[in-house]
């Protein structure tokens, strides 16, 4: 049996830990898609140079709507929301299926005939 390599990337660390549960796996894959949303809104607001309040008033909300939606914990993004957030920056949404990747401990080779 393979040893695994030591590593220090958390995000290794994290799915190493995980394993084969489904349920844990279904969880992180949503909090990785929602840290991903709220660091996509904070950047390009930043980048925008607007405060979380002006960009608020640009699409008709709150202050504090917009402080959730930069919240690596908050899972209701809109994609109503979302585009309205993105008009405001001057920016679009792309949304894309991909198929899932399988690890490659589940691929499986076609073996070579001898």
């Amino acid at each position: 049996m393979m040893s695994k390599k030591t590593t220090f990337d958390a995000m290794e660390i994290i799915d190493r830990m995980i394993g084969d549960d489904a349920e844990t796996r279904d969880l992180y894959e949503q909090a990785k898609v929602n840290v991903h949303v709220a660091q996509l809104i904070y950047d390009a607001r930043a980048e925008a140079g607007l405060s979380q309040t002006e960009l608020a008033r640009m699409i008709g909300t709150s202050q504090s709507v917009i402080s959730r939606l930069e919240d690596a914990d908050y899972d209701g993004h809109s994609l109503s929301m979302l585009n309205r957030v993105a008009q405001a920056l001057d920016r679009e949404v792309k949304i894309d299926l991909v198929p899932t990747v399988p690890s490659l401990e589940d691929a499986s080779f076609p073996r070579p005939s001898l």
